[in-house]
């Protein structure tokens, strides 16, 4: 048995390194939750969470004033508990993003530990399955950016080795999205994956007459084409729609996941542990999307996901978009377009101490120890 002690708060705020734009909004900022726990033993682990934009703050005081306090003396083995007792010691928040974003990085810190003391790489605890998954690229398509430009970087991440690139659609006019990807389509040619993504932005009129357009440039997916929470008239879209729907960054809960799968309502899961809420339920929509026979391919967080997504039988891509540069000291393993897992004990991500102190919004860090809480 292995007793929580010590927990550790720091929040940072990470600005992106390119203007991020789609159909409904900017990505602005990155405010980081990094979480560092440790046992009676003496062992540490790390875990973090994210919000686009806002929100960094909630998150922060729903583990400062009720998820820490509870989690000083848990077991840190009993992750499966630990994890269910939290929720429902907040289930009038559950399920929704502020409660997910802050369970998982109290999650993930928990599985940092646990890989740590067992020696393992994170890829190998949940499972082994694949040493290497294929990389695609967002960074090149957001919505703002000129066609000739879109262009350009699909060349150019083709020649890079990357496997695919990923478009944001949702242009006023119809014809800009398919003259978008007709010029990139033309010129990477067929063996290059391309996907498209609608960032809930379309009605289902809309989402299906796009769709019929896009049919004849053979793409991997659309995703998030209507809001996250229709599950109708995404499976009436999914009916009619030769292109696979993918859905999932948006959702927060398993059974919100069930209910797309037995509706037929996708075909591509893209679960975010961060969203999901940690490891713990990240391996459950997998699990339970490959009972589906659907590929799991997870949306952000690449450092996590890299190795997530090569623990399970149905993981088929990484999405690359670099957001941790700045404050870790070694970053994901790229070569040859593919995405390969640490084999670092742990979740395999470095953190860099100094910058994280350097750049965190608050003076100093929050503890919580089992004398009570205060700043360190």
């Amino acid at each position: 048995m292995s007793r929580i002690v010590k927990a550790e708060l720091r929040l940072v705020d990470l600005k992106p390194l390119t203007k991020r734009t789609d159909a409904i909004q900017s990505f602005v900022s990155q405010e980081t939750p990094i979480l560092t726990i440790t046992d009676d033993d003496g062992m540490t682990g790390t875990g973090y969470s994210y919000t686009i934009g806002s929100g960094g703050s909630a998150i922060v005081s729903l583990l400062q004033d009720h998820l820490l306090p509870q989690l000083i003396g848990m077991d840190s083995e009993e992750i499966e508990r630990n994890w269910r007792t939290l929720l429902f010691s907040m289930h009038a928040l559950a399920v929704g993003p502020v409660s997910s974003l802050s369970l998982a990085a109290i999650d993930v810190a928990l599985w940092d530990l646990r890989c740590r003391r067992a020696g393992v790489p994170l890829h190998r605890a949940v499972g082994g399955a694949h040493s290497r998954l294929p990389l695609y690229t967002t960074e090149g398509g957001w919505l703002h950016i000129e066609s000739d430009q879109l262009v350009e970087d699909a060349v150019l991440m083709k020649e890079r080795g990357f496997k695919g690139a990923k478009l944001k659609i949702g242009k006023p006019r119809k014809s800009e999205d398919v003259e978008r990807l007709t010029a990139v389509r033309a010129a990477v040619g067929d063996g290059f994956e391309l996907m498209v993504d609608a960032n809930q932005g379309l009605t289902l009129d809309d989402a299906q007459r796009r769709a019929h357009l896009l049919a004849g440039l053979d793409l991997a997916w659309i995703e998030e084409p209507l809001p996250a929470d229709d599950v109708r008239a995404h499976a009436r879209l999914a009916a009619t729609s030769s292109t696979p729907i993918a859905v999932g960054e948006s959702l927060y809960s398993l059974s919100q996941f069930k209910d797309y799968l037995q509706a037929d309502a996708c075909s591509i899961v893209q679960v975010d542990v961060a969203r999901i809420g940690g490891i713990t339920p990240w391996l459950k929509v997998a699990h339970l999307a490959e009972a589906f026979n659907v590929p799991v391919s997870p949306h952000f967080l690449m450092e996590l996901h890299a190795s997530l997504a090569c623990g399970v039988t149905n993981g088929q891509w990484v999405e690359y978009i670099p957001q941790l540069q700045s404050i870790t000291k070694r970053g994901l393993d790229v070569r040859d377009g593919y995405a390969y897992p640490s084999d670092e004990p742990g979740i395999g991500i470095d953190w860099d101490w100094d910058a994280i102190d350097n750049l965190q919004t608050s003076t100093l860090p929050i503890t919580v120890e089992r004398q009570g809480v205060g700043v360190a």
